[in-house]
C-alpha cells in the first residue's frame, strides 16, 4: 500500500507538469506547424482538412507531443524515484546518469527520423502514387499520422543504448547473453527497420545499419557496465574476507 501510495502521488505529480507543460505549447504550437509545413516534404504538397475538426485535432496533438518531449526527463525522474529503493547506492548514482543520455538519444532519434526515415519514406509513397496516376490529395491529419507512425518507433528505437544499460545495472542482462542472441537481434532489428522504411533496398540499409549500430554500442556499454559490476562485487567480497578475519 505504501508503493501503491508513492505511485499514485508521482503519477499525479507528473499529470500536474505534463498539463502546465501542454498549456505552454499551445502558446508555440502554431509556430511548429508552420515551420513543418514549410520544409519538405511538406512544402511540396498542399494540406487539406477533410473534416471541421482536422485543423483542432492537428493543433492538439502537436502541443501535447512537445508537452511529452519537454517533460521526458521529469517522467524519467520520477520512475528513477520510484525504483531506486530497491537499488544500492552506486546503482541509485549509475541509474540517474542514464536520464540526460536517454533524453539525449530520444532527440537523435527524433532527429534521425524526421530528416533522414520520413522523406525517404514519403518520396516513395509520392512516386508510387503518380505512377499509378492517382491524384495526390492529403489531408492534415493523414500526413501527420503517417509522419508519426514513422518518427515514434525510430525514436523509441534509439533508447536501446540507456535501455540495456539499465538492464545491465540491474542484472537482468549481461553482454554474453547479449552476444549470444546477436544474430537473433540482428533479424529483429533488421524487420523492424523494413517495416517503417519505404520497401526499396536502400531504404532498408539506410536504416538497419544505424540500428544495428545501436545494438553493437549497446553490447559495448553492457561490457563495461558489467566489468564495474564485476569489481564492486569483487571488492565487497575481499572487504567481507577482511572483516571476518
Amino acid at each position: 500500500m505504501t508503493h501503491l501510495e508513492e505511485l499514485r502521488k508521482r503519477l499525479i505529480w507528473t499529470l500536474v507538469i505534463f498539463l502546465a507543460a501542454t498549456i505552454v505549447a499551445l502558446f508555440f504550437t502554431g509556430d511548429v506547424i508552420q515551420f513543418l509545413k514549410h520544409r519538405p516534404p511538406a512544402s511540396t504538397i498542399a494540406w487539406n482538412a477533410f473534416t471541421p475538426w482536422d485543423g483542432v485535432k492537428i493543433y492538439m496533438y502537436i502541443s501535447i507531443a512537445m508537452a511529452v518531449i519537454v517533460i521526458v526527463p521529469f517522467i524519467l525522474f520520477q520512475i528513477w524515484s520510484f525504483v531506486k529503493k530497491g537499488l544500492r547506492k552506486e546503482e541509485q548514482r549509475a541509474a540517474l546518469k542514464y536520464i540526460p543520455f536517454a533524453f539525449v538519444l530520444l532527440l537523435l532519434g527524433f532527429v534521425f527520423a524526421y530528416f533522414v526515415v520520413f522523406p525517404m519514406a514519403f518520396r516513395f509513397t509520392t512516386d508510387m502514387t503518380k505512377n499509378f496516376g492517382l491524384i495526390e490529395t492529403y489531408g492534415i491529419a493523414q500526413y501527420f499520422s503517417f509522419m508519426a507512425n514513422i518518427v515514434i518507433p525510430v525514436s523509441l528505437a534509439f533508447e536501446l543504448p540507456v535501455t540495456v544499460m539499465f538492464l545491465t545495472r540491474l542484472r537482468i542482462l549481461n553482454p554474453q547473453l547479449l552476444a549470444k542472441t546477436r544474430k537473433v537481434s540482428y533479424m529483429v532489428l533488421v524487420l523492424i527497420a523494413c517495416m517503417i522504411s519505404p520497401p526499396e533496398f536502400f531504404s532498408h540499409i539506410s536504416v538497419s545499419i544505424p540500428f544495428i549500430l545501436l545494438y553493437e554500442i549497446s553490447v559495448m556499454l553492457s561490457r563495461v557496465v558489467y566489468r564495474k559490476q564485476l569489481l564492486m562485487d569483487a571488492e565487497l567480497k575481499d572487504s567481507s574476507k577482511d572483516g571476518a578475519n
